[in-house]
């Protein structure tokens, strides 16, 4: 891509960058045990992507999302972050930005403190982080970011890269398949991020 004078890479966290089912898992089953309220956490965590309201309102009334909300978020930084790993080709992914000279950004639905936890807890090191924001949301901070490129596993990563012109490029290590990304409309699809690195190589000589 002659001509390009800054190089920035979107990445979405769960289940693009990291495999944070164990560590969601435990923390539901540690919030349906405090609540007695029963939660399957088996389910959950086979839907990851939406901030942690979306899934929610399938076990609390809607006014207690809220409160219970905010009581996850304080479970999963103490008993959510140890159990996560880095997903392959995440370390490379991240190098393979750098070694262009570009910034790598994570802009997930997550809430962005608990998404720092899990970077530093992997040494997963990124240029920025955006937390809390989902489908469309995520293109207005990829636009404002002058991102052209946003990696992630959902569906609405590739609402979000469209949401801001950028490439959306799809892994199907999350809850949907290569087909059902392309379908989706993903620009490119990859099976997982080990892919990454050859195909940014050949994105940029283009």
């Amino acid at each position: 891509m002659t001509g390009r004078t800054a190089l920035t890479v979107g990445f979405d966290l769960d289940m693009t960058l990291i495999d944070s089912r164990p560590g969601i898992k435990a923390v539901y089953d540690l919030l349906a045990a405090e609540t007695g309220t029963a939660i399957d956490s088996d389910l959950v965590v086979t839907r990851l992507g939406p901030p942690v309201e979306q899934e929610l309102v399938n076990w609390f009334p809607a006014e207690e999302v809220p409160a219970v909300a905010d009581r996850y978020r304080a479970l999963y930084a103490e008993h959510g972050v140890d159990d996560c790993l880095a997903l392959p080709g995440a370390y490379q992914a991240l190098a393979a930005v750098r070694a262009h000279g570009g910034r790598s950004l994570v802009v997930t639905g997550k809430h962005g403190p608990n998404a720092k936890l899990n970077l530093d807890a992997l040494g997963l090191a990124a240029d920025g982080l955006y937390g809390s924001v989902f489908g469309a949301g995520k293109g207005t901070v990829l636009r404002e970011e002058g991102a052209s490129v946003y990696v992630g596993d959902h569906l609405a990563d590739v609402v979000g890269a469209r949401a801001a012109d950028a490439l959306a490029v799809a892994v199907a290590t999350g809850p949907y398949s290569e087909r059902e990304l392309a379908e989706a409309g993903a620009d490119v699809v990859l099976a997982d991020l080990t892919g990454f690195p050859a195909w940014l190589d050949s994105y940029l000589r283009a």
